[in-house]
């Protein structure tokens, strides 16, 4: 019953992100660069720097939905260091986003999950590196398993567990141990590739790749942006992947200066302050080919392209989609409601019919910013 309301908002943002080409999906704001960790590998953090002021973090959130971004997820740093973050949340609902936060779970307790749930939070993030700390992370299963247990217990939002593979992973078994874990509280899990200061990857061998896949084999929902994982199937494999990055566009990286990035690893292009930024800009970064592209890891960057994929190849997307379930689940067969979209709104003469009345139940309108 909680989770109606949130997938009534997806459905929303889907529905919105088919009709307009030309507006953020997704950004991340960052509201303290400081974190509480200092994992080796991560590029993202200090150890000094101050929140962000409130009020300055308010009014990036109205400029993003001015834009008419549909998703605003909270990085740091450490996000849950900011004294009030919840305020944040709450500003990112009223405006009508998603609000989804990443953070490294340390600082959860009872009382600050029943504080996110109050604030209106729709996801949560975690990614865990370990089942024990070592030199590398301390985000380990070990450390965190009773903020595990004590979301699962308090949560109203949505929990997402990432583990990760790659070369300098020490124990590359723990990430199904982590994946599995995560599936027994009731949590989706997620596996993601570690990458370097520029968001590239090097192939993992094929221990690790057997890893991988015995993850995705635990399952996701087939309209689930774990389930879209072809490009890191490429990067585990070396190979590049062939696509269109939009970020600039369809993704934003705001980071705590405010000014807008590709993403968190391409800081600097374009570089342009938030509230400086407007269609024409959206426009144009659209259009820019990132060398970087090839090998790019940023799941974030992908999922959004995922979006587009789906406006502008719909059935090709799905089939892809309904391909890769049948590599990992020989047996699947698409639901029913599936069956009934693909009819409706890719083989039907009456798609037309359909895309309106289907608009209208969800109240979104072609040009709706």
């Amino acid at each position: 019953m909680r989770a109606a309301p949130r997938r009534l908002r997806e459905s929303r943002m889907f529905a919105k992100a088919m009709l307009e080409p030309y507006h953020p999906i997704l950004a991340h704001i960052i509201p303290i660069r400081r974190c509480n960790l200092a994992c080796t590998y991560c590029n993202e953090f200090d150890a000094v720097s101050q929140p962000v002021p409130t009020a300055e973090m308010l009014r990036r959130v109205e400029k993003l939905a001015k834009l008419g971004t549909t998703i605003i997820t909270i990085s740091g740093g450490e996000p849950l260091l900011h004294p009030e973050l919840e305020r944040i949340i709450a500003r990112i609902r009223s405006a009508g986003a998603i609000a989804t936060l990443i953070t490294n779970g340390y600082l959860l307790a009872p009382e600050r999950i029943k504080k996110l749930n109050r604030s209106g939070l729709d996801y949560l993030q975690i990614s865990i590196d370990n089942v024990r700390p070592d030199a590398i992370s301390k985000k380990s299963l070990k450390v965190l398993d009773r903020k595990l247990r004590w979301l699962a217990e308090y949560a109203e939002f949505s929990v997402t567990i990432n583990s990760v593979l790659g070369a300098s992973i020490p124990c590359p078994d723990d990430a199904e141990t982590i994946a599995r874990r995560a599936r027994e509280l009731g949590f989706t899990s997620t596996v993601g590739l570690i990458h370097d200061h520029n968001g590239q990857s090097k192939p993992i061998d094929e221990y690790r790749r057997g890893i991988y896949e015995s993850i995705l084999k635990l399952g996701t929902p087939l309209f689930s942006f774990a389930q879209y994982d072809r490009f890191q199937k490429n990067i585990a494999r070396g190979l590049p992947n062939r696509w269109h990055c939009r970020a600039g566009a369809r993704y934003l990286y705001v980071c705590e200066d405010g000014l807008v990035h590709w993403c968190s690893q391409q800081r600097g292009t374009p570089g342009i302050p938030l509230e400086d930024y407007t269609v024409e800009d959206l426009k144009r970064q659209a259009g820019v080919v990132k060398s970087c592209a090839d090998y790019c890891t940023v799941s974030c960057v992908h999922q959004t392209a995922m979006l587009d994929a789906f406006r502008e190849t719909p059935r090709e997307t799905l089939a892809h989609m309904m391909r890769s379930r049948r590599e990992i689940d020989p047996s699947f067969k698409p639901p029913a409601l599936v069956k009934a979209l693909d009819w409706m709104f890719l083989r039907s003469g009456n798609k037309r019919l359909f895309e309106k009345l289907a608009l209208r139940l969800l109240g979104v309108t072609r040009g709706e910013r």
